[in-house]
């Protein structure tokens, strides 16, 4: 890929006018009306639903959308306007189009898009049928819940050049005829058959227009393909691909008992981790590959999506103290067995399998290896097989935790882990993940006091000892320094040795960017975060932390893209729907936009608020904020209604029905209910003083109670406690919440000091011009001369002014 070319996750659309060509042929006069006629209601459709018009081919649009139900909805309201304008129209002055969507990556380059995503939608929009829509199945599992029509699924297609077999759907439109939606799809055939009613010379002239036109689509695809920046559409010679790399994708335990299943992800594991200490290696991390199952139907697909040349699977199964591994390298890109090879070993054995495993990969890939790479792959972690296997437990249940962030499961596993270090002392691997899962439990669920961070911290410096050339035992001291002091300066240094042990360590290289994120050095955060998505393109979670950056930087399209893209990776993700809706409201105000998207969220996690989003907003929750910002309070409070069982949620339900009462101004019919909330908070942070959220919490329900001065105490003692320059992305959450408590008790000028400090910074995910413009918690200060002067204003845009 050239250096001007962008690749980005994009929905599709091919648009085609059914019988132009044949029209043009009979009426070219007409033809021609109809075309600009049919141009021109596109172009006012598309940019309703944020489409992009890359370019037309003859009677053909190729549009780009954000998203898959953007361009659903599009596709349906094209249709939609197309049948009313039909109903009144003759026969020969009727507009029929194909409509062919699918959702993948594409390159944008010198002002044209390329990519499976434009051919794949290309070759299923001949197969939606006059007046119809076709979707993949990527398409129709991303707006089965979110559009009202129903799908049919087509039959088996094969589709032009296209390798990989897929479904294909048809959206069932309302308007349609009951016939024509019960009706088979025309095929091309059954359209050719319908010429036979037209006179030989006609047909004669058809014949030679059909043949220039395969000519043409031939030469078109053909340059296409030639100018493709994706490995799948350039044949057998990959352009941006490095021969020396691979995925190991997740070992299947074949073991009669299923509870093995953590022995075959360790064994993987572990034969990744020794893959990643070889330079000249590209690995593929855990995070992307764990979303492919092993000896998946079309490895070019695969490696194409995790950006790989070779790719390893592998089984495992385990009976009592024996082992079998099976695995095999494989050439993507020519879909052949490089090697493959079984291993029948005792339990004890396992370790000298993984390096055997390993150093055939590098062999096989004739990567080079340092003195210090090979020690790598030879070494075993630990001699005593019992306690591998308790590490391969606490292993399992850390990435079940690291999913969940419950504190039952960070707990299994650090019994697993300590268990593991009874067993052999010298265990510097578990002792390094132990410390890691006490930080990530610290940091994510509840806060550890001093005693047991002093406990943690000298784990960390033993395991050090245990292992001074041992990358996670560096990653353990540096999690403990970021995530237990925000101590950045001593974690970088961390970071940056475990990346010298272990050059393909993607946790090293991403927790530096958050510590660049959180010291404010945003263009060193992007950069790191963008070297990571090369080698982790698959993960989620990554995406949406990327977007979060552009959406701080107020870059809100870029914020939204990204968004946008985690959630076509992982509907569930939680940070990836929190760029798209705060880029829609922060960005252009759009709530209603914000409300679609957040409506195809699972319920049950719309009010999730584990990650810091903003001020009151945080308080009352992202879902529900969205009734507040239309004055719908009673819908905010309808949000709240029911108790939960989640412990974080129960003290923040009180809490946020406080603050919406507070907005609302009707907070005095709701004192009793006002009253728990406080007890609930005040004993939280009897147990938690340091508890900044708690405090911002207890600062709104102090502002319903009437008790303005303890609300503003509160609320500066937070914002005090994590001040900017300690934490780019907290300082300013905990700034804009003194704002707004301020906006609220009639500290004015400060509130607006504040927030004229606020719009010259990075703090997007918080605060913007358009944000202040239709957020009622300005209400009191709205008609004040300097807070019209704020909206006058500008704000920080990038990086740099």
């Amino acid at each position: 890929m050239s250096g001007d070319d962008v690749r980005r996750l994009a929905a599709i659309m091919f648009t085609d006018m059914v019988g132009y060509s044949a029209l043009s042929q009979r009426d070219d006069k007409l033809a021609l009306e109809l075309l600009e006629e049919h141009r021109r209601l596109l172009r006012e459709i598309f940019p309703r639903f944020h489409g992009a018009e890359i370019k037309t081919i003859g009677d053909a649009f190729l549009v780009e959308f954000n998203s898959a139900l953007e361009a659903a909805q599009c596709a349906i309201e094209i249709q939609r306007t197309l049948a009313k304008r039909n109903a009144d129209a003759p026969a020969e002055r009727q507009i029929e189009l194909k409509i062919g969507i699918h959702i993948g990556d594409v390159v944008h380059r010198d002002g044209d898009v390329y990519g499976d995503g434009v051919n794949i939608a290309s070759r299923i929009e001949p197969l939606a049928g006059a007046g119809g829509i076709c979707v993949s199945m990527d398409v129709e599992r991303q707006i089965r819940n979110a559009v009202e029509t129903r799908f049919e699924k087509l039959g088996p297609t094969e589709l032009k050049n296209i390798s990989v077999s897929m479904d294909l759907f048809r959206i069932v439109l309302p308007w349609e005829r009951q016939t024509a939606a019960k009706s088979a799809i025309r095929s091309p055939q059954s359209e050719i058959g319908e010429l036979r009613r037209w006179s030989p010379s006609i047909l004669a002239l058809i014949g030679i227009f059909i043949v220039i036109a395969i000519a043409t689509g031939w030469w078109w695809t053909t340059r296409q393909n030639k100018n493709l920046a994706s490995p799948a559409a350039d044949g057998d010679k990959p352009q941006n691909i490095p021969a020396k790399s691979i995925a190991v994708l997740p070992f299947e335990n074949l073991s009669d008992d299923k509870s093995n299943a953590y022995f075959a992800d360790g064994i993987q594991d572990e034969i990744l981790t020794k893959l990643a200490s070889i330079a000249d290696l590209k690995v593929i991390s855990r995070t992307s590959t764990a979303k492919y199952k092993s000896k998946p139907e079309d490895l070019k697909t695969v490696a194409q999506q995790l950006g790989v040349a070779k790719i390893l699977e592998g089984t495992v199964q385990r009976a009592g103290e024996k082992v079998r591994v099976n695995v095999q390298l494989i050439d993507a890109r020519a879909d052949s067995h490089l090697w493959a090879k079984s291993y029948d070993r005792d339990i004890k054995d396992v370790f000298a399998v993984e390096s055997e495993v390993s150093q055939e990969v590098a062999d096989a890939l004739q990567a080079k290896l340092s003195p210090d790479e090979a020690n790598a792959l030879a070494a075993a972690p630990t001699k005593d097989a019992e306690a591998y296997d308790l590490f391969l437990k606490g292993e399992y249940e850390e990435r079940e935790a690291e999913g969940s962030l419950r504190a039952e499961s960070f707990d299994r596993a650090a019994v697993f882990y300590q268990q593991a270090l009874d067993h052999d002392p010298n265990f510097a691997l578990a002792a390094a993940r132990l410390v890691e899962s006490r930080m990530n439990r610290h940091w994510f669920v509840t806060k550890l006091n001093e005693t047991d961070l002093a406990k943690v911290k000298s784990l960390a410096e033993h395991a050090l000892v245990l292992g001074p050339n041992l990358a996670d035992a560096h990653m353990a001291l540096g999690n403990f320094y970021y995530l237990g002091y925000r101590q950045y300066d001593q974690a970088l240094r961390e970071f940056q040795r475990a990346l010298d042990l272990q050059p393909n360590n993607l946790r090293a290289l991403e927790f530096s960017a958050y510590v660049h994120r959180r010291q404010g050095d945003w263009p060193r955060a992007l950069s790191a975060l963008t070297k990571c998505l090369e080698r982790d393109p698959r993960d989620a979670s990554l995406v949406a932390n990327t977007g979060a950056v552009y959406t701080s930087l107020r870059m809100w399209s870029e914020g939204k893209r990204l968004g946008l893209r985690a959630l076509a990776l992982d509907p569930h993700n939680i940070l990836g729907m929190r760029q798209v809706v705060t880029s829609d409201v922060n960005g252009t105000g759009d709530i209603a936009d914000a409300k679609r998207a957040l409506g195809t969220f699972p319920p049950d996690l719309r009010l999730v608020n584990k990650v810091v989003i903003g001020n009151a907003s945080a308080v009352i929750g992202e879902g529900t904020y969205l009734h507040v910002l239309e004055h719908d309070f009673s819908g905010a409070l309808k949000d709240w209604e029911n108790e939960t069982a989640d412990p974080d949620e129960s003290r923040m339900r009180p809490a946020a029905r406080a603050a919406i009462h507070v907005l609302a101004v009707d907070a005095a019919g709701a004192q009793p209910e006002i009253e728990k909330a406080r007890a609930l908070l005040e004993a939280r942070l009897h147990e938690r003083p340091q508890d900044g959220s708690a405090m911002m919490q207890l600062a709104w329900v102090n502002l319903a109670l009437g008790h303005k001065v303890e609300a503003l105490h509160l609320a500066h003692q937070a914002s005090e406690a994590l001040p900017i320059g300690k934490d780019a992305i907290g300082g300013p959450y905990f700034l804009s919440g003194l704002a707004e408590i301020e906006a609220q008790t009639g500290e004015t000028n400060e509130a607006i000091g504040n927030l004229r400090q606020l719009l010259s910074i990075p703090a997007g995910l918080f605060v913007s011009i358009q944000r202040l413009r239709i957020d009622p918690v300005w209400d009191p200060i709205r008609n004040d001369p300097g807070f019209q002067q704020l909206l006058a204003g500008k704000e920080l845009i990038g990086p740099n002014e």
